[in-house]
């Protein structure tokens, strides 16, 4: 008995789950194209509450208030009142209904700038249509700023032309546009947006020194570097031993086996191309001011420019990751979405140690901080290489002064300008 009540309720929960199937199959069957068939409304709703701002809303709030209010109250002035907010409301409609046959072309001129260089824009608007386009106006992004310009009423193939300056006091990347033509009323009851263009970047590059030949001691070696790893096939000439069995004989030095009567071979030291790791600490904590980071992202991009140019293999970065070293533009480019990291900053050891995992051990490292980097950090950082790396650290110093020290295994030379930028390189070379 207690078994066929089992196999009873089995057997209708079974039935009922695969009518529950069925249902919700046949259900999703009418539910796609109702779907379907309302994005469309629900896209014009939102571009309808979009035309509308927050002064349209409380007029239309008012309007029906005072309508209901005094049509219930028999109170002449509320129902005055609603009618002619409501009048109002169909005067915006006019401004805002109609067609706009814009051609729109937004020119930036150049593209690439240097810190409190001349940037200039270039606005084009042009009636593509076959009648008249009445007056409006078109808002532009520039950065954090908003440019408004006028139109006039436009004739078919007429067109107007406008020219802004573009703000460069400060390093960074601003984006212009997108082009937004505005119709609507004069009290901003309605509007009516439509854009045009797509978004045009203009970088604002840091400002960069000339390094000096004489600072090739730290960022170029034409022919390698040598270490203490002693190998029987190289450039640089270490010694003489005896000769083993195994060894090459193109690397016997015949003179000196006639002199002793005992082959010798020659030794030399390993070399390799200079590999740079450049390296910037953003952790907004290490800095004192933001013109102390600015000044660390123009020594960056200054030795980062001399090394790429000199064409030797570089990684540079920071702690959002590594920057493009294809060419100094690249490179430029990147230096100028740079910003310190003021929450969730990574160890500075960490971020090196990702960076220098890009490429085989770097022969040279240089690391640029700010002037409340801890000593102990960059000491640090020095025990991720191993004794044949050049490892030196510039720091951005604003309000100390240009020295040079030595911290442990680590050479600081700090900066206050970007003009005693060379003159350290040059001393850092002569050291090493």
């Amino acid at each position: 008995m207690t078994s066929t009540l089992g196999d009873l309720a089995s057997s209708a929960t079974g039935t009922l789950t695969s009518r529950l199937a069925a249902l919700s199959t046949r259900s999703m069957r009418y539910i796609e194209p109702v779907t379907r068939a309302a994005a469309p409304v629900a896209r014009a709703g939102k571009a309808a509450a979009n035309a509308v701002p927050v002064a349209g809303r409380i007029v239309i709030g008012a309007a029906i208030g005072c309508l209901l209010v005094g049509f219930l109250l028999h109170w002449s002035e509320l129902v005055f009142i609603g009618v002619t907010l409501t009048a109002a409301l169909a005067i915006a409609c006019g401004y805002a209904i109609g067609r706009t046959t814009y051609a729109v072309t937004v020119e930036l001129n150049p593209r690439r700038v240097v810190v409190g260089g001349r940037a200039l824009g270039r606005i084009a608007v042009a009636n593509s249509g076959q009648r008249p386009v009445l007056p409006s106006r078109i808002e532009l992004p520039v950065g954090a700023a908003h440019a408004e310009f006028q139109l006039p009423r436009l004739a078919p193939g007429q067109e107007h032309e406008d020219l802004f300056a573009v703000p460069t006091h400060r390093r960074a990347l601003i984006l212009a546009g997108p082009a937004t033509s505005v119709r609507g009323d004069q009290l901003g009851l309605l509007r009516r947006t439509q854009t045009w263009t797509d978004r045009i970047e203009l970088f604002v590059h840091p400002q960069t020194s000339r390094l000096k030949a004489s600072a090739q001691g730290l960022v170029r070696d034409l022919e390698g570097q040598p270490t203490k790893t002693i190998t029987n096939s190289d450039l640089a000439f270490h010694a003489l031993r005896p000769y083993e069995q195994g060894d090459s004989m193109r690397n016997v030095h015949w003179r000196t086996s006639a002199r002793t009567g005992q082959l010798m071979v020659r030794q030399y030291q390993e070399t390799r191309r200079s590999q740079m790791l450049l390296v910037l600490g953003a952790d907004a904590a290490h800095y004192a001011s933001d013109d102390e980071f600015e000044l660390a992202v123009s020594v960056l991009a200054s030795v980062g420019v001399h090394v790429i140019g000199e064409e030797n293999q570089i990684v540079a970065g920071w702690d959002g990751g590594a920057m493009h070293t294809v060419s100094p533009v690249s490179l430029l480019d990147d230096s100028c979405r740079l910003e310190p990291v003021k929450r969730g900053a990574k160890p500075l050891r960490e971020v090196v140690r990702g960076l220098a995992a890009r490429q085989s051990q770097p022969s040279v490292v240089l690391l640029v901080v700010g002037s409340q980097t801890p000593a102990a950090d960059l000491r640090a950082v020095a025990t991720l290489f191993n004794h044949d790396t050049v490892f030196t650290a510039v720091r951005a110093d604003v309000a100390g002064e240009a020295v040079m020290r030595r911290s442990g295994p680590v050479t600081v030379a700090s900066v206050t300008t970007l003009r005693e930028l060379p003159l350290m390189l040059s001393r850092l070379g002569t050291r090493q």
